[in-house]
């Protein structure tokens, strides 16, 4: 019997409790209930950049590259023909425009990049001892990415013709280079629209 009432003392004694049922005089009042006005509840929030569902401006990447192989081929396809020398020739098409391109929400910065690989079918007559021959290649700018176009380079490709000499085709070459610069005026343009978006 004494176990027990040392046991109920104890019990009594103790400062744990599992919960607190009852107020005790140091204790902060209950909350009471308020009304809310409209502005309290709907929080203004600085506009972000990316989706609704990122308002912190964490990491957020979009595709891009559907609109961008589009954009390329409509900028490239406008490049018109170049009057040279001895020649002249034009931009037919855009034979392969491969790549991607992207926009990217970091911390609420938006950064947008690229890397695309491009072919373009060339044609063009040249006048050579009074002699006109047709020309049929390709340009090909091999890979290059988003702040790099000035570091472009144009590869002439000519489709075999065995009526045109070895000095023939370097001129053609040569000539067909001078497509770089509205190349890279086209491709400076679609890198301002890229930021745009």
């Amino acid at each position: 019997m004494e176990r027990e009432g040392e046991e109920e003392k104890k019990k009594e004694g103790s400062s744990y409790r599992y919960w607190v049922r009852e107020a005790t005089p140091d204790a902060a009042p209950p909350p009471l209930p308020q009304k809310l006005s409209h502005n309290a509840v709907v929080a203004p929030t600085a506009p972000s950049l990316g989706s609704l569902w990122n308002q912190a401006g964490t990491w957020e990447e979009k595709n891009l590259t559907k609109w961008a192989t589009d954009r390329l081929k409509e900028l490239l396809g406008s490049v018109g023909s170049l009057q040279f020398s001895s020649g002249k020739a034009e931009i037919i098409d855009v034979n392969r425009c491969v790549g991607d391109a992207f926009l990217v929400t970091v911390r609420n910065k938006k950064r947008v990049g690229y890397t695309y690989e491009l072919s373009l079918k060339v044609e063009g007559e040249w006048s050579f001892e009074e002699d006109t021959k047709k020309v049929k290649g390709s340009l090909d700018v091999a890979e290059f990415s988003f702040g790099e176009l000035d570091d472009l380079e144009v590869d002439v490709k000519l489709s075999d013709d065995k009526e045109l000499s070895q000095q023939l085709k370097q001129q053609i070459r040569l000539d067909m280079k001078q497509f770089l610069e509205p190349i890279r005026l086209k491709l400076s343009q679609f890198e301002q629209e890229l930021k745009d978006r």
